[in-house]
């Protein structure tokens, strides 16, 4: 497969997957593949969405986690957009994944998606608010990080619009937003009913959360067992091995 200049294929190290990245844009974290993981548990033949989907790391690692029948990966920036196209077929994924050149705020405005047609969202958004944090990154980066073009509540609201009753949405995001996201999920009535802290190790202080909230659902909420990716020796944990599908 040809790249662009600036391009350049890793291994996902899961299932032989590989991802096409651009070398001065922003490359994904374990943050995406974390929450591929958290999400893994939806039903067979289920079709979903991945708003703000950027390389598309979540919605190959879905596809190949899952049983998913399609997903959908939603994203603003069209170079961007067209490097997730290559690395769907790069990975032979075109029977489950299509992604689409949108903004998030035209599925709303000028409903470019239909309504209440999706039975999962999952989304990696932006963590930081728009002017804070470096402000000298390239705009690849700038707009993956902060909420420039689009705001926590923007994700929130259309993740209600394209859910089924009773559909998942799966999220990982920063602790310190936590009370926003609580707050915006109930706003739009996507109840919160299972959250999961992730720490670096277990002297730290978590650094990403995985929440998972129920469109309409009743009012219950199970906080699990903390997620610690490194043992004290900075080897990953058990836990991260087996996500990642291997052996010690």
């Amino acid at each position: 497969m040809e790249l662009n200049e600036n391009e350049r294929i890793d291994d996902l190290e899961y299932d032989n997957l590989k991802i096409i990245q651009n070398k001065k844009g922003f490359c994904f974290g374990i943050d995406s593949v974390l929450i591929s993981d958290f999400a893994r548990g939806i039903k067979p033949n289920t079709m979903g969405i991945d708003l703000g989907t950027g390389t598309g790391i979540i919605s190959i690692l879905l596809a190949s986690k899952t049983k998913l029948s399609k997903i959908l990966g939603i994203e603003k920036q069209k170079d961007i957009a067209d490097m997730a196209k290559r690395s769907v077929e790069l990975n032979k994924l075109q029977d489950k994944i299509e992604i689409k050149n949108i903004d998030i705020k035209d599925i709303i405005e000028k409903k470019v998606l239909e309504k209440e047609k999706f039975d999962f969202v999952v989304t990696n958004p932006p963590y930081k608010k728009e002017n804070t944090g470096k402000t000298n990154e390239s705009e690849y980066k700038y707009i993956s990080r902060h909420e420039t073009t689009a705001k926590l509540e923007d994700f929130i609201k259309t993740a209600k619009y394209l859910l089924k009753d009773r559909g998942s949405m799966y999220m990982v995001h920063r602790p310190d937003r936590l009370v926003d996201i609580i707050e915006l999920m109930r706003k739009y009535k996507i109840e919160p009913k299972k959250i999961r802290f992730v720490y670096s190790n277990i002297e730290k202080e978590p650094t990403l959360i995985l929440i998972k909230g129920i469109k309409n659902a009743m009012p219950f909420l199970k906080i699990e067992k903390p997620l610690i990716i490194y043992n004290s020796n900075g080897e990953y944990t058990d836990e991260i091995y087996k996500i990642y599908d291997k052996n010690k």
